[in-house]
Formats: structure tokens, C-alpha cells, sequence
């Protein structure tokens, strides 16, 4: 039986690379309700496969960049590097970029 980790983790390795997902829209995905994006921002902080398992690439629902666990700018590079384009810590045309699960 997978752990919840494992669920929050399955579900971003689907994330493509260029585009971003939200705390709450894996909250969503996984059929929880109420304030489910703490638990999977505490899931992605415990990510220990970061190579495999792009956590960068989740954000906060208002398109800002939201907590990293090699701290924000690493994450802003890394999503930069995908083609991402971030002004005043916020994903520019955020509603294009989201991938919905």
C-alpha cells in the first residue's frame, strides 16, 4: 500500500518539464479535502529523489513560487532553466503554464 508521500510523489513525477502544478490542485488530485496542500508541502519537503521527482515544479495556487527544500532561488533556477518565466517571485502567464493532474 503506498503512503501518502508516495501518492504526492507519483503525482509530480507526471508534472511536465515547463510547466508547474499547485500544492492544493495535488490536494485535489488525490481526493482530500480542507487544507491538504500543508501535508504535501511537508511530502515534497521529505523528497529525498529531487533528480526524479521535480518538486521545483509545484507552486502556491496564486502562481507565486512558494518553499523549496534547497531554498527558493535554487528552485527559481531550476524552473527558469525549464522555459519558466518568473517576475517579483511570481510564474508570468501562470494559468498557461499549470498542468493540471
Amino acid at each position: 500500500m503506498k503512503t501518502f508521500q508516495d501518492k504526492v510523489l507519483c503525482l509530480v513525477k507526471k508534472i511536465p518539464k515547463g510547466r508547474v502544478s499547485t500544492y492544493k490542485e495535488i490536494g485535489r488530485a488525490l481526493r482530500r479535502k480542507g487544507q491538504v496542500y500543508r501535508a504535501v508541502g511537508r511530502a515534497l519537503h521529505n523528497n529525498k529523489l529531487l533528480v526524479i521527482i521535480p518538486c521545483h515544479r509545484v507552486v502556491s495556487s496564486d502562481g507565486s513560487i512558494g518553499g523549496y527544500s534547497r531554498g527558493v532561488k535554487k528552485k527559481i533556477a531550476l524552473l527558469k532553466k525549464e522555459g519558466v518565466i518568473i517576475s517579483r517571485n511570481k510564474i508570468v502567464d501562470f494559468k498557461k503554464k499549470l498542468f493540471r493532474l
